[in-house]
């Protein structure tokens, strides 16, 4: 039997994509390569859906079968065997439900990730104070020590920002993450200059929705949306609820939020005005 995974690292998604494609080219339905390996349908799919981990053996047979020369077959399997790997995320496992895990692999993996935040500022730019203070005041049943490993874990996950092959990120929030105080005015006034610093970054681009400018068409909710350099993942987003998420990768759904997110990020404040809008509120406190 494979290995299940509580949520797949994007290198499992990307090969069990891959794995459909050659099946679907070497003109195989599903029950035919189940037949292959002596196992039910439903674990080929489950391969193909990267809801297990890849098992070399099966693959080695699937890739025989699909008419995969050895060479390539070779590849495919050290590929495999790298995505098999638990990403490091996965030390969190303790604290990290499987619905959220999914979203930190995305996150690393992708080449754009654009985000809407109209309750608090994006976890990928908050200080440790302003984190832990927004993590207690929606801990339910959590202990101390949890809330501080939720907290590792959001530091943790920033490191992408800085790293040589960074990706973009653009984000919108509204005025409101600004006028809701988290932990007090020092706490809020660090949370202001660790915007400003981010600002600063080439490749982050952020900008608040003032009051003034009216309702826009995102005030549902929070989104996030990733964009990836391989061909085999699609645009994808992501939506968050009380207790889980949602992964939309339909074409139609897509383009609805990305036509949103332009709309309000041609509504919101500027790059530069929203640094005047920073310094200000900063100000204040």
């Amino acid at each position: 039997m494979s290995e299940p995974r509580s949520a797949p690292t994007v290198g499992q998604v990307v090969l069990g994509r891959r794995l459909l494609d050659l099946r679907e080219r070497a003109g195989l339905k599903r029950e035919e390569a189940a037949r292959i390996l002596r196992v039910a349908p439903a674990t080929v799919r489950r391969m193909e859906m990267a809801e297990v981990a890849l098992k070399i053996p099966y693959l080695q047979l699937l890739l025989k079968a699909y008419g995969v020369c050895d060479e390539e077959a070779e590849g495919f399997v050290q590929l495999a065997e790298e995505a098999n790997r638990p990403g490091w995320w996965q030390r969190f496992h303790d604290i990290l439900p499987g619905w959220f895990s999914m979203h930190v692999s995305l996150e690393g993996a992708a080449s754009l990730i654009r985000s809407y935040e109209p309750h608090f500022v994006p976890g990928l730019l908050q200080t440790e104070d302003y984190a832990r203070a927004v993590l207690e005041s929606g801990a339910v049943g959590q202990t101390s020590p949890e809330i501080e490993r939720h907290v590792a874990l959001r530091m943790q996950r920033q490191e992408l920002l800085t790293r040589p092959d960074a990706p973009r990120l653009w984000v919108v929030m509204d005025e409101t993450v600004l006028r809701r105080p988290a932990g007090g005015p020092e706490v809020m006034r660090a949370q202001a200059d660790k915007l400003l610093e981010a600002a600063r970054l080439p490749n982050v681009t952020l900008q608040i929705a003032p009051f003034s400018s009216g309702p826009h068409p995102g005030t549902y909710g929070p989104f996030v949306l990733f964009r990836f350099a391989v061909p085999e993942l699609p645009d994808m987003v992501y939506s968050e609820y009380l207790t889980g998420a949602v992964y939309l990768d339909a074409r139609s759904e897509v383009a609805t939020h990305l036509e949103v997110m332009d709309r309000m990020a041609a509504q919101a404040a500027t790059a530069h005005r929203t640094k005047e809008i920073l310094r200000d509120f900063r100000k204040e406190l």
